[in-house]
């Protein structure tokens, strides 16, 4: 297929390598530490995750902690906490292969190797028979929601005051008002916490929105093709507007919080996560206070990321995820009370409650610095988690029910969410969404 090209003089390198968050691993107390392995090479059929209660070391008397070491970060939990865990895996035979403190639930979560001769089902029985046992489930897989990728469509969209010049072909950005809704908001200064697969951070019309990336996979050679989930999904929320390059976002002036904890299946047709990279992402979005997160992804019920988006909910975050082909709810994370589910406005009616948006043929980023298009809800979501930076630009307070409220209340229950008549019934102002007028906010001209 061909690619749209860039339109500037020079295609930018990369602005900042991965940073790989390196896991340690404990196989007893005195054991020396491990790095933990590229998840998309772990065999999950063969391990556990099982949480314990983090509880931090008493404090060292006068002069028992020697000077410049004090202080130090431990991803793997308190000395108090690690013996409890190895005594727990001596107890039962298992080997950790990782280990991770959960501060926004004050967890020490161990990733467990089972023996070759235990029976997967035998063990979880008994390890939740244990009190020292918070919580004990199998390695879960998720997937995120792309569908094929979709021909070109050489139509024009609504005419945007935009000097980006494939702003004629975002037919989803032209749907729901976007280009008008920015004469009010940008989205500026938003965090949104995209938990995904990577992002081509160097892509130009992502240049100055990524404020934070980080590695949850640890396999930082892996090919950049496997960034395209990632930044497919950034491109429709945060592009640059106005640079006389490409596309626009429709929150061009957030902030994204970059957390790859997805990898791309061997087809490449989309990005393959688990519970242990899924519940690193969920705890550094919201130890980041990050106001949006962005579950562009889908599969089982799952108790500790459950825990996690229940967490970052009752403490201000904004959790927005897809729905899955199945059109169904009771998975993580659309199985979470609060979390805004997103059909496509192509998907069949459904009798609940949820919002919706364009998620066929989006054009979007790729990795390279290219641009192609896309179909999946996971371009739907995007939208509206894009949607909802822009009124939280005009009411930080604004709730998830405000939220789905305001954009639901813009359509009926099976057209497109219209951001342009949420914000203006946000600011009570008069019917402007059908003017022409261009934005009052200018982005960076280039």
């Amino acid at each position: 297929m061909n690619r749209l090209p860039v339109r500037s003089p020079t295609a930018a390198g990369r602005i900042g390598g991965r940073v790989v968050l390196c896991l340690l691993a404990l196989l007893a107390v005195t054991s020396p530490a491990l790095a933990t392995p590229p998840q998309s090479q772990l065999a999950p059929e063969r391990l556990l995750i099982v949480a314990i209660a983090e509880r931090p070391d008493p404090p060292p008397s006068v002069g028992s902690t020697p000077r410049g070491y004090a202080g130090l970060p431990n991803y793997s939990g308190s000395l108090r906490s690690v013996a409890s865990a190895a005594r727990l895996a001596k107890d039962y035979g298992l080997r950790e292969v990782s280990a991770w403190t959960i501060t926004s639930l004050r967890l020490r979560c161990m990733l467990y190797e089972l023996p070759p001769t235990a029976d997967h089902d035998e063990m979880l029985t008994r390890l939740r028979r244990d009190d020292r046992v918070r919580l004990v489930q199998p390695l879960q897989s998720f997937d995120t929601l792309t569908a094929p990728r979709a021909a070109a469509v050489p139509d024009t969209a609504a005419a945007a005051p935009y000097n980006d010049p494939y702003i004629g072909l975002q037919r989803g950005f032209a749907a729901i008002g976007a280009d008008q809704a920015q004469r009010w908001s940008s989205g500026t200064g938003v965090r949104i916490a995209l938990i995904d697969s990577g992002v081509d951070v160097g892509h130009p019309d992502l240049r100055g929105r990524i404020a934070l990336e980080r590695d949850f996979v640890g396999d930082p050679d892996a090919p950049a093709a496997e960034d395209r989930h990632g930044t497919q999904v950034a491109g429709v929320i945060a592009a640059v507007a106005n640079n006389r390059i490409g596309i626009a976002g429709v929150a061009p002036d957030a902030h994204l919080y970059a957390y790859r904890a997805c990898w791309s299946t061997p087809d490449g047709a989309a990005a393959r996560c688990n519970s242990f990279t899924l519940a690193l992402a969920l705890d550094a979005a919201i130890g980041a206070s990050a106001r949006i997160i962005n579950l562009s992804l889908g599969g089982p019920a799952d108790p500790l990321l459950e825990q996690l988006a229940r967490h970052a909910i009752e403490h201000g975050a904004i959790v927005v995820g897809a729905l899955p082909a199945s059109g169904r709810l009771d998975g993580f994370p659309l199985n979470v009370p609060g979390v805004i589910a997103v059909a496509d406005t192509d998907d069949p009616p459904s009798a609940e409650r949820m919002l919706r948006a364009p998620g066929r043929e989006i054009l979007t980023l790729e990795p390279g610095g290219h641009y192609d298009y896309a179909s999946g809800s996971s371009l739907a979501a995007a939208h509206v988690s894009g949607s909802i930076a822009l009124l939280l630009q005009l009411d930080p307070r604004l709730r998830a029910s405000d939220a789905v409220r305001l954009l639901d209340d813009a359509n009926d229950a099976t057209a497109s969410i219209n951001v342009c008549a949420a914000a203006q019934a946000l600011q009570g102002s008069g019917d402007r969404c059908r003017d022409t007028a261009p934005p009052a906010r200018r982005h960076a001209q280039r």
